[in-house]
């Protein structure tokens, strides 16, 4: 590519956002959209929250506008307010992205009849309903006959995932990222009241308490191992999750629920290492990984054959073991507790990784890029993505 990028509007479109919600996807669109408004892109987020009409929040990176939530079938989210919002939207962006899946999304665009280039990011397959992904995979084969360039967010799952396969002429891989800058520094009063809350040393999982977390086997875990671990976040599976704790004894298990960034930014800074034991593909990354790199700790995750084992290298920022084995994870746990310098060699090795190959600034550029040649394809070849992982 050569010659000045020109600014473009990009509406992002999506089943949730922040504020109301703050789980790994939410954070990836905060990451793209300021890393690429580096590059003169401006940006809406178009979105469905519990409201009891349209509004419309300013964030610094994005102008958000919410929907009233009405139904949620299998998890689909809905509301009928997206079908006037996204047309009216969609005139002023030069491009669309939309953040698969959430079929409904699929629904608005395709009866929107809407005449603009459309990106997706692709954050996982659909899983939990089989069945009825069935019965919408037509539904999907119009929508994705209708966009121009699919983002994977990890070789490994592009590999893996029959529907990328099928799209492979118009896929390709952006890894997602951070941008160090746009996480606030630990204040020290913060840092001195979490330490006197949860202690220090702890084993930690933050994230949306959802089924496919693995969180019933890192309850197991602590059971076993005795060492400590906080779980900060909140989500369908809490009450569960809580109950579970009791059956087996954890006193060790703090939860500490929905916490605020500088809350979150302390534990991170005080645990031994981060904890992300997703058991099945609907986790296709992690954004919580990268977030533990960020701050130098060393990382647990599950090879489930998608992003997490792409970004937790296993025996160099890590360990990586087998799915829903809570001895396994009981084991990683005692490991990096018995040798504290090891987790400092993992969690320094990690943040190496964040910085060349996760950061905000190369994922922000290659988006930017991204946008620009599905505008003006002219100005383009037929190569794709310069990005290049370094194992």
């Amino acid at each position: 590519m050569s010659g000045e990028m020109s600014s473009l509007n990009v509406l992002q479109f999506y089943r949730t956002y922040m504020p109301e919600s703050q789980g790994g996807v939410e954070e990836a669109i905060r990451q793209i959209c300021i890393a690429t408004g580096e590059h003169g892109v401006s940006h809406r987020v178009l979105t469905l929250a519990r409201v009891d009409q349209v509004d419309v929040v300013e964030r610094p990176e994005a102008t958000v506008i919410r929907a009233p939530l009405q139904w949620e079938p299998a998890s689909c989210s809905m509301g009928l307010a997206l079908f006037r919002l996204y047309r009216e939207h969609a005139q002023w962006a030069d491009v669309i992205h939309i953040h698969y899946p959430w079929p409904f999304a699929d629904l608005v665009h395709v009866l929107s009849a809407i005449d603009k280039p459309v990106v997706i990011t692709y954050h996982s397959d659909i899983l939990r309903q089989r069945y009825l992904e069935q019965a919408y995979r037509p539904l999907r084969t119009w929508f994705f006959s209708q966009v121009q360039r699919v983002i994977a967010t990890s070789p490994d799952y592009m590999a893996s995932s029959p529907v990328l396969q099928k799209l492979a002429a118009k896929c390709e891989v952006i890894p997602l990222g951070l941008s160090p800058d746009t996480y606030e520094p630990v204040q020290g009063s913060t840092l001195d009241s979490v330490r006197e809350t949860y202690g220090e040393g702890f084993f930690l999982f933050v994230g949306v308490l959802r089924y496919y977390k693995g969180l019933h086997t890192l309850l197991e875990a602590a059971a076993k191992s005795g060492l400590p671990v906080v779980i900060a976040g909140a989500g369908p599976e809490e009450e569960w999750l809580r109950k579970r704790a009791q059956e087996l004894g954890c006193a060790s298990v703090v939860f500490a629920g929905f916490v605020a960034d500088e809350v979150r930014a302390a534990l991170y800074t005080l645990c031994r290492a981060v904890v992300f034991p997703s058991f099945l593909r609907s986790e296709a990354f992690g954004v919580t990984l990268l977030e533990g790199q960020l701050y130098s700790r060393a990382l647990i995750s599950c090879d489930i054959g998608t992003g997490t084992s792409f970004v937790n290298k296993h025996g160099e920022t890590g360990v990586v073991i087998p799915p829903e084995d809570p001895e396994a994870l009981a084991e990683a746990m005692r490991q990096l507790d018995e040798n504290p310098e090891l987790a400092e060699r993992y969690g320094k090795a990690g943040r190496l990784r964040l910085d060349t190959v996760f950061s905000g600034e190369r994922v922000g550029a290659e988006y930017a890029r991204v946008y620009q040649s599905v505008v003006s394809p002219s100005l383009f070849d037929s190569e794709k993505s310069t990005v290049r992982v370094s194992e």
